[in-house]
């Protein structure tokens, strides 16, 4: 004969089964880390993400007390990342330092393997990395204003040097072209070094670039900055004025960094490591060796991370469109 179960013995297995994810994750976090983390880099080594990856891999394996290893994952416009750190195992022991690119590509890319908005636990913003709208120091305009009114002028519009297609210097140009009401091209080169070569030798009008790519052209007297498309001034060249505060205030621009896990990584583990990431961009080294690398860190919630993602790819989704951009454009 079956055993009838008591209605208040139901009841109690009913709230365990509830309360399990919650407490398989309370197991997980206070288990973890139990051994070393991959903290992966979609770029090679020597970039400033690499950089950055590798200095808060070393803050967090002090705090954490357990190795953090950086893997870098180079290629395909960080896809090849991406892709890895969402088919890893949720368990807090695969991050990725994602960079902006991953936003940009749901627009830019046919048939991604990895969904940026549900492949991925947001854990927190690390840095980012400024664009300067820098041109040639002989050109005749010393303001935006100057250039924005030499490309309206101009029959062929302004030239801008991009390091590729897609890239946040290609897509802040457009965004400047558009809310400035004035026509232009950007030119792809592969990488920063040849769309320097053409600006200096004044064959392009301007870039958008990392200042500490620039200076030292900008201390030899050869290049001028005429802005930032930063929300606000940056410390890291603070002279240079916001395209916003000049009159465009919707061109803001810039690269970024950030922590991601893959979906699913227990919320606790994903708390605790966006406690330690804000710790890291409190810590006075930490902020020294990322401004040496051309970044302002950013930190703030997983929620506030989150959202930023979700507004970064709609906002470039937008531009992609308006401007027919493909990957190989």
């Amino acid at each position: 004969m079956r055993k009838i179960l008591p209605r208040r013995h139901f009841l109690a297995t009913a709230a365990a089964g509830l309360a399990l994810p919650w407490a398989l994750d309370a197991a997980a976090a206070d288990a973890w880390p139990a051994r070393a983390i991959r903290l992966v880099s979609p770029y090679g080594a020597g970039g400033s993400n690499d950089i950055l990856t590798r200095v808060l891999g070393d803050f967090l394996g002090r705090r954490l007390g357990q190795s953090v290893v950086v893997e870098n994952k180079a290629g395909a416009g960080t896809r090849i990342a991406n892709d890895y750190v969402a088919k890893a195992a949720p368990d807090g022991y695969t991050l990725l330092h994602a960079a902006a690119p991953i936003a940009i590509g749901e627009a830019l890319y046919k048939d991604l393997p990895y969904d940026v908005h549900k492949s991925f636990a947001a854990i927190g913003s690390t840095a980012i990395a400024p664009l300067f709208l820098v041109v040639n120091a002989q050109a005749p305009y010393r303001t935006l204003a100057e250039f924005v009114q030499y490309a309206k002028s101009n029959p062929k519009g302004a030239t801008f040097g991009s390091p590729g297609a897609g890239s946040a210097p290609h897509l802040t140009a457009e965004l400047l072209l558009r809310a400035a009401g004035a026509k232009g091209i950007v030119v792809q080169y592969r990488g920063d070094a040849p769309a320097y070569t053409e600006l200096l030798a004044g064959r392009i009008d301007a870039t958008l670039t990392a200042i500490s790519t620039a200076v030292p052209h900008i201390q030899a007297g050869k290049l001028r900055v005429l802005g930032v498309a930063n929300e606000t001034r940056t410390p890291l060249y603070p002279d240079a004025p916001t395209l916003r505060e000049q009159g465009l205030a919707q061109v803001v621009g810039y690269g970024w960094y950030g922590l991601l896990a893959p979906a699913g990584t227990p919320a606790p583990v994903v708390e605790r490591l966006n406690a330690e990431i804000n710790a890291a961009i409190a810590d006075a080294e930490v902020r020294r060796k990322a401004e040496a690398a051309g970044l302002e860190l950013r930190g703030g919630t997983a929620e506030a991370f989150s959202a930023f993602i979700g507004t970064e790819t709609r906002k470039w989704a937008q531009i992609i469109k308006a401007a027919n951009i493909t990957a190989e454009s």
